[in-house]
């Protein structure tokens, strides 16, 4: 089978072959049939060395995964063969408080499992073995294109959004800096779950328009000005809550700028920002953390969103020979929502 495959740290990812997995006991082989690329992809192959993480290359990546199964090992039950299913991204022990809680991404053992497309073997193949069964939800009439990105760009903004849903009643302000494959989930999935105003920001007026197109009720240009609007758009009171999906100096100083007492200020990209924090760096009560992707119940209700039709996902489609051509339009800023990887 083909596999697009990261050898090495800071290298690029090459297609090749791999035999087909056999699944044993528990397992459930997955033939691919959308697996999405993600911004965090590109900081696997270029700012880690051996030993930053607890694993090494090579590792076939993608972990935004959906697809239908294709055979299951001895043991497992109530999942047939040709049934569509999504893929749970966050791999954790299974056994753990949160574990058995359903927040496998901040399993008490992290570190010791290693996740699909992060670690272990991913979904930019034309299989992909799942470890378990319970690491996968069925689609349930959703195109497995459209699922993919469900998996981690709906579902890390909707985990994000979802801890600070009671602050986000009417005349509350909503802040997305970075309308890219998670920002633009995060519009449409605050448009579906409260009664926030919107205000979306980011460099590009494409993205902007995307932002507008979606639900936004205010854009603003990244840029020296930005805060100013943003705080008009926001009565002049602030924002409840402000999702940065970039994570760089200039986005989270941005956030800290325009965050009114007793709000969320929520980092969920990671672009290897940083903000200093006193007494005084920001207004007071302001609750300031990062989430790392979401749990499985979370994600069967992102997938009923979509079901819905209430949230879906802006995909550029590519097939896995053409794979790296997703990540150099990437690099250079020219994608308008997610790439997904179609094998077939």
């Amino acid at each position: 089978m083909r596999a697009l495959r990261l050898t090495d740290w800071h290298s690029e990812p090459e297609l090749g072959d791999l035999p087909e997995p056999d699944p044993g006991p528990g397992q459930v082989l997955v033939r691919i049939q959308a697996a999405g690329a993600c911004h965090s992809d590109l900081h696997l192959m270029d700012d880690f060395d051996s030993g930053d993480l607890p694993f090494d290359p090579p590792f076939t990546i993608g972990h935004e995964n959906a697809g239908r199964v294709e055979a299951t090992g001895a043991g497992v039950e109530g999942l047939d063969e040709g049934t569509p299913v999504a893929v749970y991204g966050p791999w954790g022990c299974g056994r753990c408080h949160r574990c058995r809680k359903g927040m496998e991404n901040y399993c008490e053992r992290q570190g010791q499992v290693h996740a699909g497309g992060l670690g272990s073997d991913g979904g930019m193949a034309d299989l992909m073995l799942v470890p378990d069964a319970r690491l996968l939800v069925p689609l349930e009439g959703l195109e497995p294109v459209q699922a993919a990105p469900l998996t981690d760009a709906g579902l890390t903004p909707y985990h994000a959004i979802a801890r600070s849903l009671p602050k986000l009643g009417p005349g509350s302000t909503t802040v997305v800096i970075g309308i890219g494959g998670l920002g633009h989930m995060a519009v449409q999935i605050l448009k579906a779950v409260c009664d926030t105003r919107i205000v979306a920001v980011d460099t590009r007026d494409e993205a902007l328009q995307l932002a507008e197109d979606i639900g936004a009720d205010h854009t603003v240009k990244a840029g020296e000005d930005a805060a100013d609007e943003i705080l008009e758009h926001a009565q002049g009171r602030g924002a409840d809550l402000v999702l940065d999906v970039v994570g760089a100096d200039a986005t989270m100083s941005l956030a800290s700028q325009v965050v009114r007492p007793l709000s969320d200020l929520t980092v969920i990209g990671i672009g290897g920002g940083h903000l200093d924090f006193s007494f005084f760096a920001l207004p007071y009560e302001v609750s300031l953390a990062t989430t790392y992707w979401g749990s499985v119940t979370e994600l069967m209700e992102v997938l009923e969103l979509a079901r819905r039709g209430h949230i879906e996902a802006q995909v550029q489609r590519f097939d896995l020979d053409h794979a790296t051509d997703a990540y150099r339009a990437m690099r250079e800023g020219e994608l308008q929502g997610r790439a997904v990887i179609v094998p077939n």
